[in-house]
C-alpha cells in the first residue's frame, strides 16, 4: 500500500479521477492469470485489493504484490512482451487501464504525461532497488520499507503523502459507486 502513496502523491486529483473513470474495475478469482509471460498485454493494471503472484518460467515465484502495486507498466513503456506471469493469489480487485486510452491521454495532456511518467519512474526505480536488495546485492532500503527515514525521501514526494492516501481511498470509493 505504501508504494501507491508515492505514485498518487505525484498525480493530481484529476489524474486519479480520469484513471478511475477510464479504467475497468474487475474482481479476480484465485489463480486467475492477468498477464502471461511472453504474451502482449493490453492494459496497465492497478491492484486495489488482494494479492498478485509474479512468476517466471524456469524460476518460479519471484514476488508477491499487494494493494497499490502496478503491473503491465514495463510492457507499456517499452512495448516488449511481459517477462513474467502475474496471477491473482485469491479474490482480488484490480483496475485495468486500456493502453490505447492511456496513450491517447498522454498524447493530449502533456502535464498528465509528465506526472504519470515521473510517478512510473519512481515506482520502477523502487522496484529495481527491491530486486537488487532481494538478490542480496545491496543493503539499500526501498519505498516499501518501514525503516526508511523521512530525511531520505524527496521532499516533493513527502509533501503529497497524506493527500495520496486520500486520493487512493477516493478512487476506491469512486470505483465502488459510493458517494
Amino acid at each position: 500500500m505504501r508504494k501507491v502513496l508515492y505514485i498518487f502523491g505525484l498525480l493530481t486529483d484529476g489524474d486519479i479521477e480520469w484513471m478511475a473513470r477510464t479504467g475497468t474495475r474487475r474482481w479476480l478469482t484465485a489463480n486467475e492469470v492477468l498477464i502471461h509471460e511472453g504474451r502482449p498485454v493490453d492494459s496497465v493494471i492497478l491492484l486495489l485489493e488482494g494479492e498478485f503472484i509474479v512468476s517466471v518460467t524456469g524460476v518460479g515465484e519471484v514476488a508477491r504484490l499487494s494493494a497499490g502495486e502496478i503491473v503491465g507498466e514495463m510492457s507499456y513503456v517499452d512495448s516488449a512482451p511481459p517477462s513474467a506471469t502475474v496471477t491473482a493469489s485469491g479474490k482480488s480487485l484490480a483496475l485495468f487501464i486500456d493502453k490505447r486510452q492511456l496513450s491517447r491521454k498522454l498524447e493530449t495532456d502533456v502535464a498528465f504525461g509528465f506526472r504519470f511518467y515521473r510517478a512510473l519512474a519512481v515506482f520502477l526505480a523502487d522496484r529495481l532497488r527491491e530486486t537488487v536488495h532481494r538478490l542480496g546485492y545491496s543493503k539499500t532500503r526501498t519505498l516499501a520499507s518501514e525503516e526508511i527515514l523521512e530525511d531520505e525521501l524527496d521532499i516533493g514526494i513527502l509533501d503529497n503523502l497524506s493527500m495520496a492516501g486520500e486520493r487512493f481511498h477516493r478512487m476506491l470509493k469512486l470505483l465502488s459507486g459510493a458517494p
